[in-house]
């Protein structure tokens, strides 16, 4: 499937639009509060949602939109779902908390459990990455013209890794322990799939809780380019398949079949 350049150039103007709203609570000061797995909510998470969900169903009306922010959805109506819209109106909300800008607007299409369209924007940065299946993957800086980006093949004498800025586990540092040599690169939200999407890391190790929507944009994005988001199996995700919106550990990756789970 190919999508259409205006139904991305769409999404992208809403994904603006949303990145707009939270850059006025980000240079206004901000308020968090604590949902009920107490993790940080802030008035920029709820404004991005709002205008998100409103123009997505402006733009194809009958499909459904679920957001980190919407109302827990049961699965037994999200199963029924073949094509939707899988939305993190604030991804990185403790790198925004912090203010140092690794935050992003995620905005997924999701057809037959996969992701077909994402767009990822990181408003502090002024800085965008988007793609749909068949279409290609793009990275662009402000205003200047995108450009294609494409995974990197893995070479095994200089390995870089992705990893979380908030989030670094036990788990993770046995697991840069056993890969031996690498240079490490620590950043926030969605951004660490799209620094191996655009071929500045080779692997993105996720050994910790993520959401579904955290993920799926990016995936696109990484797809796209010619990397792979798997899990321990190896297998790509999907969507959309469980009660629980929790993704298992996964690796996101360039291209090349090198082996990941070895250091677990």
């Amino acid at each position: 499937m190919t999508m259409p350049q205006t139904t991305i150039e769409q999404v992208i103007a809403i994904a603006r639009q949303a990145g707009e709203a939270i850059m006025q609570h980000y240079q206004a000061g901000i308020e968090v509060q604590r949902k009920e797995d107490n993790s940080p909510l802030t008035q920029a998470d709820l404004a991005a949602h709002k205008i998100i969900e409103a123009g997505l169903s402006a733009l194809v009306p009958d499909l459904p939109v679920l957001s980190e922010e919407s109302a827990a959805i049961p699965f037994a109506t999200r199963r029924q779902w073949d094509k939707y819209w899988l939305v993190d109106p604030l991804d990185g909300t403790r790198e925004f908390i912090k203010r140092n800008g690794e935050f992003t607007v995620n905005i997924a299409l999701i057809e037959h459990h996969q992701p077909v369209m994402g767009v990822v924007y990181a408003p502090a940065l002024n800085l965008l990455f988007y793609a749909a299946k068949g279409y290609g993957a793009f990275r662009q800086f402000g205003h200047k013209p995108p450009q294609p980006i494409k995974a990197r093949e893995f070479e095994s004498y200089q390995v870089t890794v992705a990893g979380s800025r908030s989030h670094a586990s036990e788990e993770l540092l046995r697991f840069l322990d056993r890969m031996g040599p690498h240079i490490l690169i620590s950043m926030g939200s969605s951004l660490k799939i799209c620094l191996v999407a655009e071929g500045r890391a080779d692997v993105y190790p996720r050994l910790g809780l993520t959401s579904e929507w955290d993920t799926a944009a990016a995936q696109c994005v990484l797809e796209e380019a010619g990397g792979r988001l798997v899990g321990m199996d190896g297998q790509p995700f999907k969507y959309n398949l469980k009660e629980s919106l929790l993704n298992p550990h996964f690796f996101a990756v360039g291209s090349g079949d090198h082996d990941w789970t070895q250091y677990l």
